[in-house]
């Protein structure tokens, strides 16, 4: 059984993670005392009191990778996960050796000539090996998987949106090594078929296919019709020893992260997790609006002077564009950009999106728009807190009127400030294109936003999201 092969494995990649770290310590020591590379004229202290070291660091930094969920199954965790993790246990785990040596300083005297450089060799190599290795071992599982070994077999109970959403996402994904046995199920009739997987029969049937002891998992999905039978399913299942699993068909009730906080005892389930609602998330996350924008000012200030020239000189009008757009928790600003149309009657700036060949656009608008430099400017938005750097884009009033009704979820965007760019625009939704994705791709920035997150999207900006075909 699957269960049996996981304890063997989580067993066997405690003793290969010990090796990795012992052997990182060992390789760290000979490049820096032993290695052609060394310098041979330094004073070391001896071999024994470095080797020593490994008795604490081994079981130190096997507690940390315990810590951080390093041992976790493998099938459904995301590599990016993994290599996070990789680096917070090791960053934690130099800093705590750190502080032992600058702790037994003062009574141990040799201490002050433990070779810090080798400590930080070490953690390098440590981290780079440590990754490469669960590359390999993540490659071979899912190898083996393809080839139909080390395969985790389950059983849903219920027919609904939330199995068929289950079954999708295994076939699309076997290197995870789910089979879906079948399903069970009151209101299907037994021999219906979903993408290969079949209605076996009635839940009640639990009761003799449990006892088998052939199941590795139980995936409760039943349809929010049938929740009133869920408390005695739960228990049955758990009373068979089996893993039980809980697949909730409210995705459309709650469709976003939810998280759960305790109120005295009484579980509650929020429906949505926005890391900026944390005063310190958000804190930081402005200071570095307020650094960036002020970098940006003086970094571009030269070619903010040539475009205002440029438009000044080429077009009547105004050089700066302020229009009315609405930002966090639904407030309305006045958003600057280059002007880049020629000077219009109110009514005619409010008929629609610029489109390909506008002839509204000037000349060196057309230029402007298409490499995104007219979007400069906002960072007098950034600067006086209307935006940030990264965000959901801001549209204008009339705009977010009419998504706000004809697309689910549309105002959660409003929940943080619009942003200079963001995360749907590096992947190509912007000007005329999809709302409805855009959305899908600003509401995953605002649920899994971090500092890191951030430096991605302003890095990936410069090589995908300045330069773009539908930037008219």
């Amino acid at each position: 059984m699957i269960k049996d092969n996981q304890k063997y494995f989580n067993r066997l990649h405690v003793v290969l993670d010990a090796l990795t770290i012992a052997g990182s310590y060992i390789l760290a020591w000979w490049l820096m005392f032993e290695s052609s590379f060394a310098d041979k004229s330094i004073g070391v202290l001896p071999m024994s009191i470095y080797f020593s070291a490994l008795y604490f660091i081994v079981p130190s930094y096997l507690v940390l990778y315990y810590w951080a969920r390093l041992y976790t199954s493998k099938r459904v965790q995301r590599t990016e996960d993994e290599i996070q993790n990789v680096f917070r246990a090791n960053l934690i785990g130099i800093i705590l050796i750190l502080a032992v040596l600058f702790l037994m300083n003062s009574s141990i005297s040799y201490m002050h000539d433990f070779s810090r450089s080798m400590l930080a060799l070490f953690a390098a190599l440590n981290t780079v090996f440590t990754i490469l290795i669960r590359a390999c071992i993540r490659r071979l599982l899912h190898f083996f998987r393809k080839k139909g070994y080390n395969l985790k077999h389950i059983l849903l109970v219920g027919y609904s949106r939330a199995a068929e959403a289950y079954i999708d996402r295994i076939m699309a994904n076997p290197q995870w090594g789910y089979v879906v046995r079948g399903i069970l199920d009151d209101n299907v009739p037994r021999g219906a078929v979903y993408k290969g997987v079949r209605v076996l029969g009635a839940i009640d049937n639990l009761l003799y296919i449990l006892p088998e002891n052939k199941l590795d998992e139980i995936a409760v999905t039943l349809a929010l019709s049938d929740y009133d039978r869920l408390e005695e399913i739960v228990s049955l299942c758990e009373k068979s020893g089996v893993h039980t699993t809980f697949i909730p068909d409210y995705n459309s009730l709650v469709p976003g992260k939810p998280y759960t906080e305790d109120l005295g005892g009484l579980p509650v389930i929020n429906i949505r997790y926005v890391p900026l609602t944390n005063t310190i998330n958000a804190v930081s996350k402005r200071l570095v609006d307020i650094v960036g924008s002020l970098c940006g000012l003086i970094v571009t200030s030269p070619l903010l002077l040539v475009v205002a020239i440029l438009v000044k000189t080429t077009s009547r009008g105004p050089v700066i564009f302020a229009q009315e757009r609405v930002g966090l928790h639904n407030r309305t600003f006045r958003m600057y950009k280059f002007r880049t149309m020629r000077i219009q009657e109110a009514s005619e700036e409010k008929k629609g999106w610029t489109t390909k060949d506008d002839p509204r656009v000037t000349r060196v608008g057309r230029v402007l728009r298409r490499t995104s430099i007219d979007e400069l400017p906002q960072l007098f938005n950034i600067l006086i807190g209307n935006m940030s750097l990264v965000g959901p884009r801001p549209e204008r009033p009339q705009y977010v009127e009419k998504f706000r009704e004809e697309i689910p979820r549309y105002m959660i965007k409003h929940q943080v400030r619009p942003g200079l760019t963001g995360w749907a625009q590096i992947n190509g939704y912007r000007g005329d294109t999809s709302i409805r994705k855009r959305i899908e791709y600003d509401i995953y920035y605002i649920e899994n936003w971090s500092m890191g997150f951030d430096l991605k999207i302003l890095f990936l900006t410069v090589f995908k999201g300045m330069i773009n075909e539908n930037a008219y």
